[in-house]
């Protein structure tokens, strides 16, 4: 094993059978090099020979060549494998790409080159179009998934960022002709968006953390990736826009296809980061990007959508928090607003605002008004849940702390505060210059549901998004604003 190498391993007590690959590359070389490299590997036979076949297949080459290589090329340096000996040359394989990240996020340097672009993969069939659109444009490009979350309990097939995503990813890439890596960031993504995210539902919040994954951990994470690989950009399968002018940054601004629309979730990108960025799908819509799939043969082309979010992959939201954030059962009262108790919750992390269902208290309306119920607030630290009537429900106002604004305030016409929510028109309130503010109110031009403090209100001028904050708890119910 090479001093000063980076080291990824693949396999162990599920299988019994454990490949390590480790690799130095030339520091004076400007593709990378891999100057040495070593294996070692425990359990069958076709194991050690499948880790000493990536040796032989790696020492000497750039570091992209070695990212083009995958089981396929590992089982012909060993003459072919029988079925039940495959998964050693799969293990290889994965050994190989993770010591390949870690070299990659460590010491590699490439030169720039003005035609590479880098596409984050997922496995789906947007960043696999995004992928085949760069490459078909001329460009070289380069794939890269990241390894967010991995958790025995989740399908690993669900999520796009688990172990198995990575490997269809990589598949996916090498079929396009592609080089592919894979980053292990999954401790940056706990700490980052899981932790903040269970911590939110302590206290009685119901966050977003596919905004917060996008800005402050996933993309940022690619971008410094694509500076090492001497890549000028990063595109992505996102649906979603930027607009440029000469004297500004550039902002993101809706998609084309606004039922598919994915600006909302990018909303905290930095206008820095969005110069560097390609959203090859802004301007076509799901049944055109599926049909260039099926027009180039890609597998993926009737892939389903993932619909919840990656670290659940299946796993149920309240396991999850039990498991995860040691939020069990924790029960109290359900109150109407003049403080009468109508029933008993499981938890405030149970509940969200605007719920209806599941509350197990009925539909019988409060205030001598009948009526389905639904959460008007909660109360972390009362351990209390309000319900009220659809109209209690309603608010012509929404505080939002933790602003960013890129534009004057002045500018803003509409908030959007779900994701699949759409733009309502609103102004904001007093002077509100570009940059931070702790605090700013949204006054609405018309009456809304209101929204669970902790989600994101992203704010609008047109279809171009001027600034994002975080829902933080208004004004109360009873005042009717």
């Amino acid at each position: 094993m090479p001093e000063n190498a980076f080291t990824g391993a693949a396999g162990g007590a599920a299988c019994g059978d454990l490949i390590r690959v480790s690799v130095a590359l030339d520091q004076n070389s400007t593709d990378g090099r891999i100057v040495d490299s070593g294996f070692d590997a425990s359990g069958c036979g076709s194991a050690v020979a499948a880790g000493s076949a990536v040796i032989s297949l790696i020492r000497g080459t750039p570091l992209l060549d070695a990212a083009r290589l995958g089981p396929q090329q590992i089982e012909a340096e060993l003459g072919g494998l029988s079925i039940a000996k495959r998964h050693a040359a799969e293990l290889a394989a994965d050994a190989l790409h993770r010591a390949l990240g870690g070299a990659v996020r460590g010491s590699a340097a490439l030169a720039p080159a003005a035609d590479r672009t880098l596409v984050a993969m997922s496995g789906g069939v947007d960043s696999a179009v995004a992928a085949l659109l760069v490459a078909r444009e001329g460009s070289e490009a380069v794939g890269v998934t990241l390894e967010l979350w991995s958790d025995p309990e989740n399908d690993g097939e669900a999520s796009c960022c688990s172990a198995q995503a990575v490997r269809g990813a990589r598949e996916l890439a090498h079929g396009l002709g592609m080089p592919h890596l894979s980053i292990d960031l999954r401790a940056e993504f706990r700490a980052g968006v899981v932790d903040p995210w269970l911590a939110g539902h302590s206290a009685g919040e119901t966050p977003n953390p596919c905004v917060r994954c996008n800005g402050n951990v996933r993309l940022d994470a690619m971008l410094e990736l694509a500076e090492r690989l001497g890549a000028q950009t990063l595109a992505t399968g996102h649906y979603a826009r930027t607009e440029a002018h000469e004297d500004r940054e550039p902002l993101l601004r809706m998609a084309v296809d606004e039922s598919k629309d994915q600006s909302y979730a990018l909303a905290a990108l930095s206008p820095r980061s969005l110069a560097r960025l390609r959203f090859p799908l802004g301007a076509l819509t799901k049944p055109e990007v599926r049909r260039r799939a099926q027009r180039a043969g890609l597998e993926v082309a009737r892939r389903p959508d993932s619909q919840d979010l990656c670290f659940l992959a299946g796993t149920r939201s309240a396991d999850f928090l039990a498991r995860h954030g040691g939020l069990g059962r924790r029960a109290g009262a359900i109150v109407d607003r003049d403080g009468r108790e109508l029933g008993e919750h499981g938890g405030v992390h149970t509940v969200t605002v605007g719920q209806r269902h599941g509350l197990g208290i009925g539909g019988g309306g409060v205030d001598g008004v009948g009526g389905p119920l639904y959460v008007i607030s909660t109360d972390a630290r009362a351990n209390t849940v309000t319900v009220g009537s659809r109209e209690q429900l309603r608010t012509g106002s929404v505080n939002v702390r933790d602003v960013t604004l890129h534009r004057d305030g002045g500018d803003v016409d509409a908030v959007k505060v779900r994701y699949r929510g759409r733009r309502m028109p609103c102004r904001v309130e007093g002077s509100a210059p570009p940059g931070a503010h702790e605090r700013v109110e949204v006054r609405m031009l018309e009456q809304i549901e209101r929204t669970a403090p902790g989600q994101i209100a992203c704010l609008y001028a047109g279809d171009v998004i001027v600034g994002h904050g975080t829902i933080a708890v208004g004004v109360d119910a009873s005042s009717g604003a």
